[in-house]
């Protein structure tokens, strides 16, 4: 019991304090946030169980645009450790860098965004993809790494799907 208290408080409690969110965010109880001070969760986001959202440990970000959904068991990590041989990886200096994810991104489950990527407003990524590298608006993602199979269909007679990224451009300005 005092192990479940000691990490409920560390992994979610103390950090949600410092999350900068907008009306109506909802997240699992079991969504582990690191560096909240520097993640930004636009109005209504919702982010599934088990997934784990970490901004940098000095500078990096992380900023998830308006109504972005997230699967269970999705990582996002803002920074990434250096591979210099004969230093061991966990003593080596971290390399950081923003995440930005669009308004209207749906991150399927088990999905893993990396250090310095940027997902383009209405972007589907799918289910156990790892992102490496930016990907578009509106388009369909999948694969290790993921690459755009696909673009969002519009509606009959109507242009394709755009999300409103005012709010979104907001959080982003420095």
């Amino acid at each position: 019991m005092v192990r479940v208290a000691h990490f409920y408080a560390y992994s979610h409690v103390q950090e949600v304090r410092k999350l900068n969110r907008g009306t109506a965010v909802s997240f699992a109880p079991t969504v582990s946030f690191r560096n909240a001070e520097r993640i930004y969760l636009g109005s209504g986001t919702h982010i599934g169980e088990g997934s784990v959202i970490w901004a940098g440990n000095s500078t990096s970000r992380v900023i998830l645009g308006e109504k972005c959904l997230l699967a269970p068991n999705v990582t996002i990590t803002a920074s990434n450790y250096g591979i210099v041989e004969g230093t061991p990886v966990m003593d080596q200096p971290k390399i950081e860098k923003d995440i930005v994810i669009g308004p209207g991104v749906w991150l399927g489950a088990n999905v893993v965004v990396t250090a310095g990527v940027t997902i383009g407003a209405g972007a589907i990524v799918g289910a156990g993809a790892v992102v490496t590298r930016d990907l578009p608006a509106n388009c369909i993602a999948g694969g290790v790494p993921a690459r755009v199979i696909g673009h969002r269909p519009a509606a009959p007679g109507e242009q394709a799907p755009t999300v409103p990224a005012a709010a979104f451009d907001r959080a982003v300005a420095p």
